[in-house]
């Protein structure tokens, strides 16, 4: 099974590509690869990695994902930054779903920062 976030690279099924992540075996080591396993733990509903990786400061109180939503598919339109040696990132995506209003598109531009030498979702950025 290719991996929800698409895989990375492209077409990486799901054990090879996110699921290390997710299951806390490894940290990812870039912000996009950071983004893309958040993004796959929204598609999975694991909370619990997505309150690993949503940095303290920002975290809400219930960061789980909505089970009322459908994951379709995830694009990356532009990374700043965000490599194994930087401190900040950012991470252009469009993430497309389905919920009771119908199919819709959420396009954002996140943050993220090392945290004890890991990356963490920061917040949303302006577009």
């Amino acid at each position: 099974m290719i991996c929800p976030c698409s895989g990375m690279p492209p077409g990486t099924d799901y054990d090879r590509c996110c699921r290390p992540a997710l299951d806390g075996e490894v940290w990812p080591t870039t912000a996009e690869a950071l983004m893309r396993s958040r993004y796959t733990a929204f598609v999975r509903g694991d909370d619990d990695h997505l309150f690993r990786t949503w940095h303290p400061r920002t975290r809400p109180a219930d960061p789980g994902a909505d089970p009322g939503i459908e994951w379709l598919g995830l694009t990356i339109l532009a990374t700043t930054d965000g490599g194994v040696e930087d401190s900040t990132g950012t991470v252009h995506f469009r993430a497309y779903c389905r919920d009771h209003l119908g199919e819709q598109v959420l396009e954002e531009k996140s943050a993220f920062v090392r945290r004890a030498g890991r990356w963490m979702y920061l917040e949303a950025l302006e577009n």
